[in-house]
């Protein structure tokens, strides 16, 4: 059976439908295949095993089964036409599938749009469906996309990639026109402070942004140690349980000027002191903190104890991910947080590599907002562009951000999808 090349023409055939799209079960054709539905790969011996199955479905019925058929180089899957796309249109696509014998579901299990123009051949970059919610054994994914300049059509292809001891089921595939999404606009400001003989380096900050904060503002982002710059005191001298004293004072500041607000700040628990960054909420509530994975030597000698974790925090505005200092040095904490969802970093730190904070915002494709004393204060965009730079001592960068603004790369797509769908985290990593 000749298979459909990713670059080659696709013929619109008498099988291909128009929108709304909806399929819940699948019916065989002669060749074994779905009907309506066109079996492809980059090449005949790669291709997965395809049939309808009508034991693995999700409502009872019948769903497609993609098998690795013991193939190690599999990759490929089966593909539907759908007609009448409005360029500039937004699509929504669903599909539901379950597997077994994975060994990295979110890289082998792939579900995508390939736009198609007037000469059926691709139009534009695939768009990936990396958007994942478990329902028993059933997971559902779901990807709002805009038809590009020029597409006419769009495949709907569903696929198993190097799994060669996989069988994933397809059910539930639907495409239907929808609204544009509205912007998420997030106003974001960070301080350029340092606090020098001073013995309420807290009150120092507070009465910098008490001065100087926007009416309107959604997060604001404090310097690593705001307990500790310029008191000559030690990390352990500061340190504190949390709740404590410090964070009542940044939650009435928070609840005040009805804001998020992230800090650091040093924490104590038992015998064990942590280099840590706070989240209040708009109420003034302590609701989240991260203790810094990454130590240097500085901070492991005066005793600071390393964290384990890269949380992430569901605020009214997105998904907020925190990183300190040194763990810009290092490619897996912003790799984490953006895997885990963070949209947005904030990055309280003293001093550090600016190229390689450049890099880490322009990798995980998130914004990164920097509060230092020895590294510059800004809003960073995706594609590690300066939004706002605070220059001076005692000032603010400001900026309003959309967390809904796709931002794609003419020659490589949404880079965004691709990172979620293509990084390796099955290889393993030995020192």
């Amino acid at each position: 059976m000749k298979l459909l090349a990713f670059v080659a023409a696709v013929a619109v055939s008498s099988s291909a439908a128009s929108l709304p799209f909806r399929q819940t079960s699948f019916e065989s054709s002669g060749s074994g295949l779905p009907d309506g539905w066109a079996l492809w790969a980059p090449r005949d011996e790669i291709a997965p095993r395809v049939y309808v199955d009508p034991v693995h479905s999700r409502q009872g019925g019948t769903a497609i089964a993609l098998s690795g058929n013991s193939n190690a180089a599999v990759y490929g899957g089966v593909q539907r036409i759908i007609t009448d796309i409005e360029p500039g249109r937004w699509y929504r696509f669903r599909a539901c599938w379950r597997a077994e014998g994975l060994d990295d579901p979110p890289r082998q299990v792939v579900a995508r749009l390939d736009w198609l123009g007037q000469d059926n051949t691709r139009t534009d970059q695939p768009e990936y469906a990396w958007r994942t919610t478990a329902s028993g054994e059933w997971n559902n994914i779901v990807l709002d996309a805009a038809a590009p300049s020029g597409a006419r059509a769009v495949a709907l292809q569903l696929m198993l990639v190097n799994a060669p001891h996989a069988t994933v089921w397809w059910d539930e595939v639907s495409l239907e026109p929808i609204a544009a999404p509205e912007p998420r606009r997030v106003t974001v400001a960070s301080i350029n402070l340092r606090p020098s003989d001073t013995k309420d380096p807290v009150g120092d900050f507070l009465a910098v942004l008490a001065h100087s904060l926007p009416a309107k503002c959604d997060l604001v982002v404090l310097p690593e140690g705001i307990t500790v710059v310029g008191t000559g005191r030690a990390y352990t001298e500061v340190a504190e349980p949390l709740p404590g004293p410090v964070t009542a004072r940044l939650g009435a500041f928070a609840r005040t000027h009805h804001t998020w607000l992230v800090a650091g700040v040093y924490e104590r628990e038992g015998v064990a002191v942590y280099n840590t960054a706070v989240l209040i909420d708009r109420s003034g509530a302590l609701v989240g903190r991260y203790r810094k994975v990454y130590l240097p030597r500085e901070e492991l000698e005066a005793g600071l104890t390393p964290g384990s974790d890269y949380p992430v925090f569901r605020t009214d505005f997105g998904t907020l991910g925190i990183m300190i200092c040194w763990d810009v040095q290092y490619a897996d904490p912003a790799r984490a947080l953006a895997l885990r969802g963070a949209e947005l970093i904030a990055m309280p730190i003293w001093g550090g590599n600016e190229t390689l904070a450049k890099a880490r915002a322009i990798e995980n494709r998130v914004f990164l907002a920097s509060s230092g004393y020895d590294h510059p204060t800004y809003i960073m965009d995706p594609d590690g562009e300066l939004l706002s730079l605070a220059k001076d001592r005692g000032t603010l960068a400001v900026a309003t951000i959309d967390l809904n603004r796709r931002y794609r790369d003419s020659w490589l797509g949404d880079m965004r999808q691709r990172f979620m769908k293509e990084v390796r985290l099955d290889v393993p990593v030995r020192r």
